[in-house]
């Protein structure tokens, strides 16, 4: 028997009719204001430790891989890295905040993530660093998946705006305070303190967590978990990763190396939905697709990704090794981008509770990507701050009003118990997007440098050359407060990263056009007003069978 049509962007259910609740009394479903600013606050201290994770490194990431003697390739590795395993951990986590205890869940991974940064501190070399970045990315999956879950629980969507602004006051003071903080750390007592940076956070919110997030029980059902799907996704997206990390490198784009690692990687993917299709718990759940609201805010999550993630990465290159910044003042000078983020996202969250409509506001911060961007591939190594600011704070401005909204979009659409698996799957093709934007971007920008390096030495004095040679001759990413180069091989550095940076974000712009056609195209459905709890203590309700065993 074939599934009937659904409505575009009706919600999806699939409720189990063999669900089996706990014989615990239910929780209160309705929530104080207080109450939910108590249980709030240990969820945003989640995130919190889960975004300074990263952004305390980002602007000392240039000055970790020189003292590890890293090439470039390690560099965009120790951020894929991440990005890889959030990727991949996400859909799972997601899977199992619709099964399993979230608040246990999100304590797990705040353990795990601060484990692994601890390891992260003690890397010998960029290996080691790496791989601890990639558990740290599992821990970082959980996080990112299971907050905004909890936060769909306890706030409906209509009323989720009037609590964006706390959100984006997380997002500022840890993408802001995180590279200030990360930079002056790593000019005063070393980069490896960065990484122990976050754990007295993670200890203080898996304490406020416990205190203060009180869920009902979770209904008992038999699961299996698709462990074959969750495989073939990783290997899938793993080996597309490798793929363009190596290639123009280690091989030609065209070539025997490129063909045999796409068509694997496809074959994979190919199998992965075959699998999906026919599990019973689904890491993604194909149904979920019928969805259009879905199918267009994963096609738009996607470029945020690019943009979000691609632009964090390279601007600190492009600060310090264009600019010749230091990584204290590198994370300085990324505040305006924040700044617009964190305005833009706290007065679209208000204008979203107080109209109930988000697709005005997503068509204009997807605009303003796509300007933002446009600008910033406009930059070289002598562009006044003052441009670069005004450029960062339009991208910042059109990311704040997609980023958040997307989910809410989702949420809104989806049947309560799908919403884990919806707002996972969402943030799995941001992050999936993000992860190649960063490979991709890397990769062209390793080549694109090492030309313009090399062309630029060859202009330069025998003296001059012999000196290049001897400090950038092995392909390592040059740390230039540590090297004292003649000032003729400092301008082909500054050059070099001054004109290819920008190139990235070039290439970012028309990609980012694919999300404001996917915003364009969504059709806009009224958000509700009874928040995660209310919808699932009301669905137990509808089922007088679901006691019996």
């Amino acid at each position: 028997m074939t599934d009937s049509p659904l409505p575009a962007d009706e919600p999806v259910t699939t409720a189990p009719p063999t669900a089996v609740l706990t014989e615990e009394p239910a929780a209160e479903t309705a929530m104080t204001h207080r109450q939910v600013l108590e249980a709030l606050s240990g969820i945003l201290l989640g995130m919190f430790v889960s975004m300074l994770a990263t952004s305390l490194i980002s602007s000392s990431l240039p000055k970790i891989v020189a003292d590890l003697n890293g090439t470039q390739s390690a560099f965009t590795w120790v951020v894929t890295a991440t990005l890889l395993t959030t990727t991949i951990s996400t859909p799972i986590w997601g899977k199992l905040a619709d099964l399993r205890n979230r608040k246990v869940l999100i304590q797990v991974a705040l353990v795990v993530s601060v484990l692994s940064s601890a390891a992260a501190g003690m890397a010998r070399n960029t290996a080691e660093l790496i791989a601890a970045r990639a558990v740290q990315g599992i821990g970082a999956g959980g996080l990112t998946a299971l907050a905004v879950v909890l936060i769909a629980d306890i706030i409906s969507p209509r009323e989720r705006g009037r609590y964006m602004g706390l959100t984006g006051a997380v997002m500022a003071v840890s993408m802001v305070g995180g590279p200030l903080i990360g930079g002056v750390v790593t000019d005063t007592f070393g980069w490896r303190w960065n990484f122990y940076g976050s754990l007295p956070f993670a200890v203080v919110a898996i304490v406020v967590l416990q205190r203060t997030l009180r869920l009902p029980p979770v209904p008992r059902r038999k699961v299996k978990l698709d462990v074959a799907g969750a495989l073939l996704i990783a290997a899938s997206v793993s080996l597309l990763l490798l793929w363009v990390t190596f290639a123009d490198d280690r091989f030609a784009w065209l070539s025997w190396q490129t063909w045999a690692m796409v068509g694997t990687a496809v074959v994979l993917g190919l199998l992965a939905v075959w699998v999906e299709s026919r599990a019973a718990e689904p890491m993604i759940p194909l149904r979920l697709f019928r969805n259009r609201t879905l199918v267009l805010s994963v096609t738009g999550s996607a470029a945020v990704g690019v943009s979000m993630f691609g632009t964090s990465v390279f601007l600190s290159q492009y600060l310090q090794l264009a600019k010749g910044e230091s990584p204290t003042m590198a994370g300085v000078m990324t505040i305006p981008m924040v700044v617009g983020l964190f305005v833009a996202s706290t007065v679209s969250g208000q204008l979203v509770s107080r109209t109930g409509h988000y697709k005005w506001i997503m068509a204009t911060g997807a605009g303003l990507q796509v300007v933002g961007l446009a600008l910033m591939g406009t930059i070289h190594a002598d562009t006044p701050f003052w441009h670069l600011a005004v450029y960062m704070v339009v991208l910042g401005a059109g990311v704040g009003m997609m980023m958040q909204n997307f989910v809410l979009a989702v949420q809104n659409s989806l049947d309560i118990t799908d919403i884990g698996a919806g707002t996972s799957t969402i943030a799995f093709f941001r992050t999936l997007g993000g992860a190649m934007g960063v490979a991709v971007l890397g990769a062209v920008l390793s080549s694109r440098v090492a030309t313009a390096m090399t062309n630029g030495i060859t202009t330069l004095s025998p003296t001059d050359q012999a000196a290049a040679a001897r400090a950038l001759g092995d392909g390592s990413i040059p740390d230039l407060s540590a090297l004292d180069l003649p000032p003729a091989v400092l301008d082909v550095v500054h050059n070099a990263f001054g004109d290819s940076v920008p190139e990235l974000f070039l290439i970012g712009a028309p990609l980012s056009l694919v999300g404001l056609i996917a915003v364009l195209a969504l059709r806009e459905v009224p958000l509700h007003s009874k928040t995660g709890l209310e919808q699932r203590a009301e669905a137990a309700a509808a089922r007088p069978d679901a006691a019996a065993t």
